[in-house]
Parts: C-alpha cells; structure tokens; sequence
C-alpha cells in the first residue's frame, strides 16, 4: 500500500528523466514536516579539508545523477516510497566562509528534522557533515556507526584546529554521541600521519577493518563482523566516497589507490536490512574532479541502497 501520495517521486515512464528540475532521487520537494518519515538533505560544506576542495558541489551532482534511480530494489524487493513518505527537503544552510557558524546551522537543520520525527539521509559535503547530524540525533543517547572509509577520521587536530574532516569521528566520541564498542570502519587504508592514526580509535573500542584486513577476511566474514559489532540498537551509516577505489570513484578529495568496489560496498549496505538504523550519509563527493560523473553515479546508487534499509527500519519502527 502507497503511502501519502503527496509524496511519490516523479514517474519516468510519464515524465522524462532529463526533465524537470533535479531531486534526489525525483522525490517531491517538501519542508521538513511531521508528515516526513525521511527527509533527504544536501550538506553543501566543505571549509573543513585541508587539501583539494569541492565537495561543497556534491548534493548538486547526486541530484543530478540520481533521476536514473528506479523505485523498487531488484534483490530485496524494498519499495521505500510505498512504505515510507519520502521527500527531497533542500540543502542544510551554511555560511560559505564561517566553519564554526556553519557547523551550527547544520546542527540546528537537522534537529528539525529530528524533532519532526524523521530520518536524514544526507549527501555532503565534507566528512566533517556527520557532527553536526549526529549533535542534533545523538545527543539523547549514543548510537552505532557503520562507517565506510580510507581513512579513521579520529585525529585530534589537523592544522592547528579540532573540527574538520579528519576529527569527527573522535570529537564525536569525546561528545558522547559514539557508542564506541558499536562501531565499525572498513576499508581503512593509505599513507597515515603517524602509526596512532587508527590507534585511537581501536584503543577507544572501534572495530577498525583495513582494507588488508578485508582481503583477508573476505566479505561475509567481514559482513558477520559489522552485524556482530553493530548489534540491534540504533546505528547511523556513513560512507565516505574516498573508501571506495578511486578507479569507480575518482570524484574526491583525497583519494586512496586499493580500495573497495563499488559492489562490495552496495552488498554491505544490503546486509543492514533488518538493523536498528537511525540515519545516514555519503560525503566528499567532489565532482570537480570527475568529468566523466561516474562517482555521483555511484554515489547515487549507494544513496539508493541506503534509502531501501532506512525506510524499511523506519516502516518496522515507526515513530
């Protein structure tokens, strides 16, 4: 049975898909509301690298590249819009030049939608996003995360500062809003800053898989590993788009050679199914370095594959 249908995306067989103007996924565009069950968000931040800029240009392209999204999951049959009122609710503001103003208005964003009852699926953006979400989800309890990487973002500061996308993973430890012993990286590889750069947070309680690891393990040994540490309260997903290989995904700013298919990280999401799964989002998808578009091809299927878990945790669930 359809939910309100208000809120169905966009038909491709009546309308074109090259046609109108871009949502993720061809979602309605709605405010945020108590009718939303979950709200797709643009994070246009991206003041917190300290290298190649551009992701601030992601939820654009993700836009752009998802009107090739369908409606029904081909292996688990998830329909989210029939299940789950789904709508495209803008991008979170920032302040193009102000980190600290802009982590504040993202943070005050997303308590809306929190405070509306819905869950955020996000494209960034920077990984320094998922503070800012988390401040506003997690600051009751902490909460599970399964977090798709190169690299642990657990520094404590990089450049002299202790908000930026090599810190949130810690800050959001030390905040209270991380339940360490829930939480999972994969596919954590490259050069490092210093031999502690995991260290911390496998001292803290992470669950860290290098991508040597992965190889070794192999992928349903590493998927039993994820259900095990993730357990049955409440997780947020975060996939950033470097963890993957920059041969599927050369669009990023710091990318990593070795790495994840696009595929294993698709089968890892499927997995989720059945989770206890509270939010997510897809960050440092810069498009200015991809001209061929194909990284926001893949992050828009993985936004899909994300959205399919979500809505089917959310329809379980409920409020």
């Amino acid at each position: 049975m359809k939910k309100d249908p208000r809120f169905q995306p966009v038909d491709a067989a009546v309308t074109p898909r090259f046609a109108g103007i871009a949502t993720f996924m061809r979602t309605q565009r709605h405010d945020v509301s108590p009718e939303l069950d979950i709200a797709l968000v643009g994070v246009p931040f991206d003041i917190g690298v300290n290298y190649r800029a551009g992701a601030r240009q992601g939820p654009a392209a993700v836009r752009e590249a998802s009107r090739l999204i369908r409606r029904v999951h081909n292996v688990s049959g998830i329909a989210p819009y029939d299940i789950c009122n789904v709508a495209d609710v803008g991008d979170a503001p920032v302040n193009p030049i102000d980190l600290h103003r802009s982590i504040a208005m993202i943070e005050e964003f997303f308590a809306k939608i929190h405070a509306a009852g819905a869950l955020p699926l996000s494209i960034g953006g920077d990984h320094t996003v998922p503070l800012p979400i988390l401040r506003a989800l997690a600051k009751d309890r902490p909460v599970g995360i399964f977090h798709i990487d190169s690299h642990a973002d657990t520094l404590d500061t990089l450049a002299d500062t202790k908000i930026n996308h090599a810190t949130t993973f810690r800050r959001g430890v030390e905040e209270g809003l991380i339940d360490p012993k829930r939480t999972i990286q994969i596919g954590l590889r490259g050069s490092r800053f210093s031999p502690d750069d995991i260290k911390w947070g496998e001292d803290a309680g992470f669950t860290c898989i290098t991508f040597e690891d992965y190889e070794r393990l192999g992928r349903d040994r590493v998927i039993a590993k994820i259900h095990e540490v993730i357990g049955t309260g409440p997780t947020y997903m975060t996939i950033d788009i470097d963890g993957i290989d920059p041969a599927w995904a050369p669009g990023t700013g710091v990318p990593e050679i070795g790495g994840l298919t696009p595929r294993e990280v698709q089968v890892m999401v499927r997995s989720l199914q059945g989770r206890h799964l509270v939010g997510g989002d897809i960050c440092e998808v810069a498009p200015c370095f991809d001209p061929t578009g194909i990284t926001a091809v893949t992050a828009a299927n993985l936004m899909w594959e994300m959205l399919c878990v979500l809505a089917e945790s959310k329809a379980k669930r409920g409020s």
